[in-house]
């Protein structure tokens, strides 16, 4: 018997064992493949989760754990103490200040590279390097190095004969400083654009051209619409990023000058670890959960008026 005839002598026998097994068993199967990644998402998910809103209705501390049960206190204190009424203001203005300007510059910048210019795939690695060492310490570090009173920026303002600035203590421009760096890593929304430019149908641009549309018109008569929902992906998913921002308020000004640039997140960390109040700290955390939730809410439900995916009919 050739190799030929033992190899197609075994590939029945192993086929009628596959099919040896019964749907049951291919569903124990299926779980105990799933099993670590069930068990991981348990622990580390699902029981946080659920501990935390259970925490949110008592006195829990720290160290001592829950000794109350307060009902809904800690949410009434969320909305009524004027730190927490602080807080909240200036995360709403950090998100709706940073999610469009983000978006506008990625789709500028996506627009720009969509060309076939010389040299453009080094431009979109230098545009997208940002986002790639987004959200970590070390770009907080550099960042508060670069805006600091004797800092790189004041040291090419005094060359040039303008007075330094000292932006991370003057409450007016630390919130700034602090929504540039977010804006300035809109690399993740540019590559999202940039593929959906690359999927826009070159004929439409030409037929619009023939009837004398201008690049503008054709921007937003054509382009807008077809990638409209990557712009609407990315506005949900910088939304809740924005909502959720602590590495850079907390490594760049602790939350300061004045709570000035004091987010929702800073005040649920210092509160669960620093004053200890567990409670309170999963409450303001649920606040937040819900926040979010809401305005994604109303995302989904503006999107049938705006955002358009193709169909029989050509439009959504």
């Amino acid at each position: 018997m050739t190799k030929a005839d033992g190899a197609s002598a075994v590939r029945p026998d192993l086929r009628r064992r596959r099919r040896g097994l019964s749907k049951l068993e291919q569903g124990y199967m299926g779980f105990f493949l799933i099993l670590p990644w069930l068990i991981g998402f348990c622990v580390f998910k699902l029981y946080p989760f659920i501990s935390s809103l259970v925490y949110s209705f008592t006195d829990y501390d720290l160290f001592k754990g829950a000794q109350h049960f307060v009902g809904f206190q800690n949410y009434i204190d969320a909305f009524t103490k004027s730190k927490n009424v602080k807080a909240l203001q200036v995360t709403f203005a950090y998100a709706f200040m940073t999610v469009p300007l983000k978006l506008i510059f990625a789709l500028f910048i996506a627009y720009i590279l969509n060309f076939k210019i010389k040299g453009v795939g080094l431009f979109r690695t230098a545009y997208y390097v940002p986002s790639i060492l987004g959200g970590s310490v070390a770009i907080a570090v550099l960042w508060k190095a670069l805006f600091k009173s004797d800092g790189v920026v004041n040291t090419i303002l005094t060359m040039l004969g303008f007075e330094s600035i000292n932006f991370l203590a003057d409450k007016s421009w630390a919130l700034f400083i602090i929504c540039l760096l977010r804006v300035w890593q809109f690399g993740s929304a540019m590559v999202l654009f940039l593929a959906a430019l690359k999927g826009v149908p070159e004929d439409l641009y030409e037929a619009a051209s023939i009837d004398g549309a201008s690049k503008a018109r054709q921007f937003v008569s054509i382009t807008i619409p077809l990638i409209s929902p990557v712009i609407f992906y990315n506005l949900v998913t910088q939304l809740v990023q924005a909502f959720q921002e602590f590495n850079g308020p907390y490594i760049i000004t602790q939350g300061g000058p004045r709570n000035a640039t004091t987010l929702i997140s800073l005040i649920v960390y210092n509160t669960a670890f620093k004053d200890y109040k567990v409670g309170m700290s999963s409450a303001m955390a649920w606040v937040m959960f819900v926040i979010v939730m809401v305005l994604t809410l109303i995302s989904f439900a503006s999107q049938k008026k705006w955002v358009y995916y193709s169909d029989d009919d050509g439009r959504g």
